[in-house]
């Protein structure tokens, strides 16, 4: 059962969290039926339907202040779509309703349902382009700077984590773009992780002990690299980030959601400007982080999930469930 808060009208309570784990559960479970059938847009629109119908039953005034994309670009949980109820907190939504739809379309690992919430104001409003990233865990909190070679991050965050540099684990995106960082990895004598798509469960596992992984890096989506950050500074982890418009009407879609200098330097507490936060996951294919989603016989369908809450709790916790 997920721990109360002492105060309800905050984002990090017992009932709102609940209700967002049902939410990611119910896109899962609706989706289900497209794993391995190669239609990722179906996949997708599934998810999607499923997530939205739930979450606008939801007691809150939420809008979704990176998804999607913008409403001529997504039918659904697009940037700036309302959701719920109007009664209830105020909240902030960054959300991924199929995370890896190709991995799913295919029957791959790592698909999940994804979803951050914080406050009203405090979630970074962007546009859903290509972002840097830099991650790691509690231990190595304060320790990263993006502007910087990843070489020297790494010699930073050994020192951190009491390792020796050939020690590390840091987890890449198996891209083209990408080379350059992990021939930098095999220069250092450091370990390398790649992986095809998902770049969250990456990031999570830099603050989870569970898993072997120092460092996240590389470029992939922002909507990714806003729900990993809410998941970061719930755990006490590090982020940082920078957009990279990849042509002018990119650049002025940042200014026009009031970034003034897409360029800069996003610091974690820059992406998630309070504690009152939260994140959840349900896995859809199995994957580093969860399960995938199982059919019984009889129908019954079971999700395995994972719930990060900030504020006062700051807690981590697996959720498995049933539905019939």
């Amino acid at each position: 059962m997920l721990l109360k808060n002492k105060v309800d009208n905050t984002v990090c309570n017992r009932a709102l969290v609940t209700e967002f784990l049902e939410a990611s559960q119910q896109a899962v479970i609706a989706s289900y039926y497209w794993i391995g059938r190669g239609n990722k847009n179906e996949a997708d629109g599934a998810g999607t339907e499923a997530m939205r119908n739930r979450m606008n039953q939801i007691d809150m005034t939420g809008v979704i202040v990176i998804g999607e994309g913008e409403m001529d670009e997504a039918p659904m949980l697009y940037i700036n779509e309302q959701l719920g109820t109007g009664n209830g907190p105020e909240v902030d939504i960054a959300v991924d309703p199929i995370e890896g739809t190709t991995l799913m379309a295919k029957g791959q690992a790592n698909s999940l349902a994804v979803i951050a919430a914080a406050k009203r104001g405090t979630l970074l409003h962007a546009p859903d382009m290509y972002m840097k990233k830099l991650a790691v865990g509690p231990k190595a909190k304060g320790c990263i700077d993006i502007t910087r070679s990843l070489t020297e991050n790494m010699h930073n965050v050994a020192d951190a984590l009491g390792k020796k540099v050939e020690d590390l684990t840091v987890m890449i995106q198996d891209r083209p773009r990408h080379e350059g960082l992990i021939n930098e990895v095999f220069a250092a004598g450091a370990r390398v992780s790649l992986f095809s798509d998902v770049d969250i469960t990456g990031a999570v596992a830099t603050a989870l002990d569970v898993y072997d992984v120092d460092l996240l890096v590389g470029t992939g989506g922002a909507p990714e690299g806003v729900i990993a950050a809410a998941a970061l500074k719930c755990l006490g982890g590090d982020f940082q980030a920078i957009l990279q418009p990849q042509d002018e009407e990119e650049y002025n879609r940042c200014i026009k959601m009031g970034i003034s200098n897409p360029s800069k330097v996003f610091t974690i507490d820059d992406i998630v400007q309070s504690d009152d936060c939260f994140f959840v996951a349900t896995g859809i294919t199995d994957g580093m982080l969860l399960k995938g989603a199982q059919q019984k016989p009889n129908g019954q369908m079971l999700t395995h999930s994972l719930v990060i809450i900030g504020g006062s709790i700051q807690t981590a916790q697996f959720v498995d469930a049933a539905f019939y």
